[in-house]
């Protein structure tokens, strides 16, 4: 355990940056997951809409720290990909 101030400090700091962390992080696993199950069903309208809330999802993970550039660009060009062959 800390004992010192700044040490306490930087330990609820650490604590409240995991959480917020954590939930983007989430989130986008979640988007992503809700898109995969679209793209095994068979409305293509559903997986079109999916396709663009994971878009934007990766995104923000991304201006958020979560992921980098160059992954979410590797995500976004695969997924548009698995959209493709489904059309």
């Amino acid at each position: 355990m800390a004992n010192h101030y700044s040490a306490l400090k930087r330990a609820r700091q650490t604590e409240k940056r995991t959480a917020v962390n954590r939930a983007n992080k989430t989130r986008l696993r979640s988007a992503l997951r809700k898109l995969r199950e679209s793209l095994a069903g068979s409305d293509k309208q559903a997986a079109k809409s999916a396709y663009n809330g994971t878009v934007s999802a990766i995104d923000k993970a991304v201006q958020k720290g979560v992921i980098h550039k160059n992954t979410a660009s590797r995500y976004k060009s695969r997924l548009a990909a698995r959209l493709a062959a489904k059309a």
